[in-house]
C-alpha cells in the first residue's frame, strides 16, 4: 500500500472521530466572566463584575466579598447584549483586602471561567483565573509574575482548543500539505499572519465587527476543503501548490477571531501588552499540541486500521467542508437578527 493511501486512511478514521466530538466540544465554548478590583484610595476599591449572558439568560454567578467590606454607594448595573455589568465601590476597612478570600458563588455548577484582576494604587497587579474546581482566590499583597503568565497562557491554549473552526482549518491544511517541510512552512505562515492581526486588533489599531469575521473564517475552511476535493480529482489549485500563501492570507482573518477571545475577557488597556504576549504564546502552544495529536493519530490509524475504499478518501474534505458551510450559513443569518 502506498504512503499516500495510508495517509488518507488515517485521516478518514481521525476525522470521523473528530466530527463525532465536534458538537460536544462546540457546545462547551463559553465566554469567560471578568472581575476587576481597582484601588482608588487607601482602603477603597472600585469593582467591575461582568457575567456573560447566554441565550438571553445570565449565568447564575454571585460575587462574595469578605464580611467586613462595606459599600460606599449603591451598586450600578448595566445590561449589554452579551453580558451583565455590575459596578460597585467598596471600603475594605483598616485591614484592607490582602490575605482575604473572594469567592464566585455558583461557579461550581457552570463550565465557564472567571478572569480576575486586582490593581493597587502603586501599580501592583494580581491576575488569576477561577474555574469550577477553584471558585475562590486569596488576594496577594505582592504581585505574582509567574501567575500572570500562567493565567494568560492557559487562556490562550483553551481558546484555540475550544475554537473548533480554527482547528478544522489547521486540519484541512494538514490534509492538503501531507506533512513534511511544506507543513512547517504553512504553519509558520499561518502563525505570522494571525499574530499580526491579533496584535493590531488587541492594541486597537484596527476595528472589525466580529460577526463578519466569524463568517469569513467559516468560508476559509470551505475554500480549503474544496481545494482538497479538487486535488483528489487531479485539479491542482493554489492551496495544493502553495499552501503557505493561503495560510498567510486567511490567517489574517483568523487572527481577528483570536483577538475576540482576548477582548471578551474585558481587559483594561494598561494590561493588554502583557496579556497579548502570553495569550499569543498560549494560542501557539495549542496549535502545536493539536498538530502533534493529529499527526500521531493519523500515524496510528494508518498502521492498524484496514484498507478503506477509494471513495472514503474524500470523507475528510466533505466532512470539514459541510460543517464549515453550516457555520457560514448560520453566522451569515445571524447578521439579520434583531
Amino acid at each position: 500500500m502506498s504512503s499516500l493511501a495510508k495517509h488518507f486512511r488515517g485521516l478518514v478514521a481521525v476525522l470521523m472521530l473528530a466530527l463525532f466530538l465536534v458538537p460536544l466540544v462546540w457546545a462547551h465554548e463559553v465566554r469567560p466572566a471578568y472581575l476587576e478590583l481597582k484601588e482608588t484610595a487607601p482602603g477603597q476599591f472600585s469593582i467591575l463584575w461582568r457575567t456573560p449572558v447566554l441565550s438571553g439568560m445570565r449565568l447564575p454567578l454571585a460575587l462574595k466579598l469578605p464580611d467586613d467590606v462595606q459599600n460606599i454607594k449603591d451598586p450600578v448595573t448595566q445590561e449589554l447584549a452579551d453580558s451583565l455589568v455590575e459596578r460597585r465601590w467598596i471600603n475594605t476597612g483598616p485591614n484592607g483586602l490582602a490575605g482575604k478570600r473572594i469567592e464566585i458563588v455558583g461557579l461550581q455548577a457552570t463550565i465557564t471561567d472567571v478572569l480576575v484582576r486586582v490593581e493597587w494604587l502603586d501599580g501592583r497587579t494580581q491576575v488569576t483565573r477561577l474555574t469550577a474546581s477553584t471558585p475562590s482566590f486569596v488576594v496577594n499583597e505582592a504581585p505574582d509574575i509567574l501567575g500572570v503568565a500562567r493565567t494568560y497562557i492557559v487562556l490562550g491554549v483553551e481558546h484555540i482548543l475550544s475554537g473548533v473552526d480554527h482547528l478544522l482549518f489547521i486540519l484541512a491544511l494538514l490534509i492538503i500539505t501531507r506533512g513534511g517541510w511544506r507543513l512547517v512552512k504553512t504553519v509558520t505562515a499561518f502563525t505570522v499572519s494571525h499574530s499580526i492581526t491579533l496584535s493590531a486588533a488587541t492594541l486597537g489599531f484596527i476595528h472589525v465587527p466580529q460577526a463578519p469575521v466569524e463568517a469569513a473564517i467559516a468560508l476559509s475552511i470551505v475554500f480549503v476543503a474544496a481545494e482538497i476535493i479538487h486535488m483528489h480529482r487531479g485539479i491542482i489549485g493554489i492551496t495544493a501548490s502553495a499552501p503557505w500563501i493561503v495560510a498567510l492570507t486567511f490567517g489574517l482573518m483568523h487572527g481577528l477571531g483570536f483577538a475576540s477571545g482576548l477582548s471578551n475577557a474585558g481587559l483594561p488597556a494598561a494590561h493588554i501588552p502583557t496579556a497579548l504576549l502570553f495569550f499569543s504564546l498560549g494560542v501557539e502552544t495549542g496549535h502545536f499540541l493539536f498538530i502533534g495529536l493529529m499527526l500521531s493519530l493519523i500515524f496510528l490509524a494508518s498502521r492498524f486500521l484496514a484498507r478503506l475504499p477509494r471513495w472514503a478518501e474524500l470523507v475528510p474534505a466533505y466532512g470539514i467542508g459541510g460543517l464549515a458551510m453550516f457555520w457560514f450559513i448560520q453566522r451569515t443569518l445571524g447578521f439579520f437578527r434583531v
